[in-house]
C-alpha cells in the first residue's frame, strides 16, 4: 500500500473562532438557538470548507446540520470564485425538480461578516462517503470490502442519479448556470477551463501536457455536442452518502454548469479511473470491474434512452479537467513551503502518465 502523504493545508482559519462566530449568527436566524459539536469532518475537501454541527434549540426541528463555507481567500484556494448563491439556488433547483437525495437547505448568509465568507446551512444526512483518502479503490474500507452485487447495487443507484437529474431538470429553469462566452455549452464549457488553467499558471510555470491536452480536444471535436443539461459538475460517488448501498444524500454542486450529458459521465468514469490507476501503480489490483465505462455508458442509454457518444473526448476533457485541479493544488502547496517546483511541472500531476496516453490515444480502459 502506499504511504498515506501529509495532507496540503486547506485553511488558514480558527476552528475555534468559527464556532464562537457561528453560534453568535444562529441567534438571529434562530432565536434561543446554540450551535454545538462545531466540527471540520476528517474528509474535509480543498475547496468550499464543511462544517458540521448541532442545533441546540427549546424547540427543536433541527438538530443535525452542515455550513458549507467559501474558501478561506488566504488559503491559496483551488478556485478564483466561491459563487455560495449559486450552489444554494442550484441544490433548491434540483430539490425542486427531481427526485434526487438532496439536502435540504435551510439558510444563505451572503455578507461575509459573520464568518468571514458567504456560507449556506443544510441538513446533514447519516450515511457513509466512499474515502479518497486512502481511496475507496484500496484494501481496508467498506466499499472495497463489499460484494461484487453489494457494488453493482451502487454503481447503478449512482448512474440512476445522473440520469435522473438529467432527464428531470427543465433545462431553461437552469438558465443562471449557463457560462458566459460565445459558441455552444461545450465551447462555453471549454473555454471557461482554459481560463481557468491561465489563472493556475499565472506566475507560475505552465504544463505543456495540459496545453497539449487542450490541442488534443480541439483535434477531436464531436461533431454534434447535444443539447444541454443540469449537469452536476462533481459527479462522483465520492460526494454521495450511502445508506449501505443506496444514495441519500448527493452533494458538492459548486461546479455545476449547463453542458452535455457526457461531461458529466466523462467524469464519473475518469475519477473512477484516477483512484483505479494510482492503485494498481502501487501494487494492488483495485476494482477493475467496478463503474467500467462500457457499464456506465449502456445503463445511463438505457436509464435514459440517450447513448452516449464521443466519450474517449469527454474523458479526456475530465482527465484535463482533474489535471488543472491537481495543479492548482500542487502550487499551492508549493505556496506554503510544503513543496517545490520540479524541473518539470508536468509531474506535479499525479495522473500526468494517464493523461500523456490519452492525449497519445494509447490509453486503454
Amino acid at each position: 500500500m502506499a504511504p498515506a502523504a501529509p495532507r496540503p493545508r486547506t485553511t488558514t482559519r480558527d476552528p475555534e473562532d468559527i464556532a464562537r462566530r457561528l453560534t453568535a449568527w444562529l441567534g438571529t436566524r434562530l432565536p434561543g438557538a446554540k450551535a454545538t459539536g462545531v466540527r471540520v469532518p476528517g474528509s474535509n475537501g480543498m475547496s468550499s470548507e464543511t462544517l458540521l454541527f448541532d442545533i441546540e434549540h427549546p424547540e427543536p426541528p433541527l438538530r443535525a446540520c452542515a455550513l458549507r463555507l467559501a474558501a478561506d481567500p488566504a488559503a491559496y484556494t483551488v478556485f478564483p470564485v466561491y459563487d455560495m448563491p449559486r450552489q444554494y439556488r442550484t441544490m433548491r433547483l434540483v430539490a425542486e425538480h427531481t427526485d434526487l437525495p438532496v439536502p435540504k437547505v435551510l439558510w444563505l448568509e451572503e455578507d461575509p461578516a459573520p464568518l468571514g465568507a458567504p456560507f449556506f446551512v443544510m441538513e446533514r444526512v447519516a450515511g457513509r462517503v466512499p474515502p479518497d483518502v486512502m481511496p475507496y479503490t484500496y484494501e481496508g474500507n467498506w466499499l472495497h470490502a463489499a460484494s461484487d452485487a453489494e457494488r453493482e447495487r451502487l454503481e447503478a443507484a449512482s448512474v440512476g442519479l445522473l440520469a435522473r437529474l438529467h432527464d428531470q431538470v427543465p433545462p431553461e429553469r437552469a438558465a443562471f448556470l449557463a457560462l458566459p462566452g460565445e459558441g455552444d455549452a461545450l465551447r462555453r464549457h471549454v473555454t471557461a477551463q482554459r481560463a481557468y488553467y491561465d489563472w493556475v499558471v499565472d506566475g507560475r510555470s505552465r504544463s505543456p501536457l495540459i496545453e497539449a491536452a487542450f490541442d488534443r480536444l480541439a483535434e477531436t471535436w464531436p461533431d454534434h455536442p447535444g443539447t444541454p443539461v443540469l449537469n452536476w459538475g462533481d459527479a462522483r460517488i465520492g460526494n454521495v452518502v450511502y445508506d449501505g448501498f443506496d444514495p441519500v444524500a448527493v452533494l458538492d454542486w459548486e461546479m455545476a454548469a449547463l453542458a452535455p450529458r457526457e461531461v458529466d459521465l466523462g467524469w464519473t468514469v475518469y475519477l473512477h479511473r484516477f483512484f483505479q490507476d494510482l492503485t494498481v501503480a502501487f501494487g494492488q489490483h483495485g476494482l477493475p470491474e467496478f463503474l467500467r465505462r462500457d457499464r456506465v455508458e449502456a445503463r445511463y442509454a438505457e436509464l435514459t434512452g440517450h447513448t452516449p457518444r464521443d466519450m474517449d473526448f469527454y474523458t479526456l476533457y475530465a482527465a484535463l479537467r482533474h489535471a488543472i485541479v491537481m495543479l492548482r493544488v500542487a502550487y499551492r502547496q508549493v505556496h506554503f513551503g510544503e513543496a517545490v517546483v520540479p524541473a518539470d511541472p508536468d509531474t506535479l500531476i499525479l495522473h500526468h502518465g494517464s493523461l500523456r496516453a490519452m492525449v497519445q490515444g494509447s490509453y486503454r480502459y
